[in-house]
């Protein structure tokens, strides 16, 4: 999870490194400075079921070379550039920060990112270093004629049969993309009324407080709190904290 503005963090989760539409993530050395959340936004069990001891990976420093790098971005295909950029931009309040098109090769890309306009540079090669710079970007990458296709493009690599040969699901490996927010419902009740497709509300499934909503492509966005997983006796849906179907294991159709 990495803060990328004053009330927004995101996150990403893989299962490895399957994703017919999801592509890559980056890291680019860099000087810029930025907080990373502290870990008492994140509960975790007492138990764990883990193999070997994780806390090895919470101490020391960082390897020398590496202390610049940042997690700059991750890479999603998308079928109309116009609709992700409004679902980005005018939903999750993301601002496109910096754009190529290449129509020797025949795509676009777009990287988005939840920062103030007024920190956007106006030229180019602006924009370049601070894209570059800045932590947490996504880029939305659009392939021309995939606009013109019928019904979803991409696999989004949870359960999903989208452009399988045999049209059966596959167990894919990219999971979603998160966000965070001050207050999980308030943010849902928005979502609704915008008509975004939210896919568990706060208090369904097993895991109370937290939910998960589909951009125009389908791929998963997670929303969480920034603090406590706080939960609230009726949620956008009107569904009880005491109700709601069980846990749902997005990687299984």
């Amino acid at each position: 999870m990495i803060k990328i503005g004053r009330n927004l963090f995101l996150s990403f989760t893989l299962r490895s490194s399957f994703g017919l539409g999801f592509h890559h993530t980056t890291i680019v050395p860099t000087t810029t400075n930025f907080k990373v959340p502290s870990s008492s936004c994140l509960k975790m069990s007492s138990s764990s079921s883990s193999s070997f001891d994780v806390s090895q990976f919470m101490t020391g420093d960082r390897p020398s070379e590496t202390k610049d790098y940042i997690m700059q971005q991750t890479m999603i295909r998308v079928k109309d550039p116009q609709k992700s950029l409004e679902f980005y931009c005018n939903v999750l309040g993301f601002k496109l920060v910096m754009y190529r098109e290449f129509p020797q090769w025949e795509f676009n890309v777009y990287f988005v990112a939840p920062v103030d306009a007024a920190t956007i540079p106006s030229t180019p090669e602006e924009q370049w270093n601070f894209c570059m710079r800045t932590p947490g970007c996504i880029e939305v990458t659009w392939n021309y004629g995939s606009e013109k296709e019928e019904g979803l493009v991409y696999n989004t690599g949870n359960g999903d049969s989208t452009g399988t040969g045999d049209g059966k699901s596959i167990k894919g490996g990219f999971g979603h993309i998160g966000i965070t927010v001050p207050d999980v419902y308030e943010a849902c009740e928005r979502f609704k009324k915008l008509g975004c497709n939210l896919t568990k509300t706060p208090n369904s499934g097993g895991m109370k407080g937290l939910a998960f909503m589909k951009d125009p492509d389908g791929y998963l966005v997670e929303i969480l709190p920034q603090g406590e997983m706080i939960t609230k006796a009726v949620d956008c849906d009107g569904i009880a904290v005491d109700g709601g179907a069980g846990y749902k294991d997005n990687s299984k159709k």
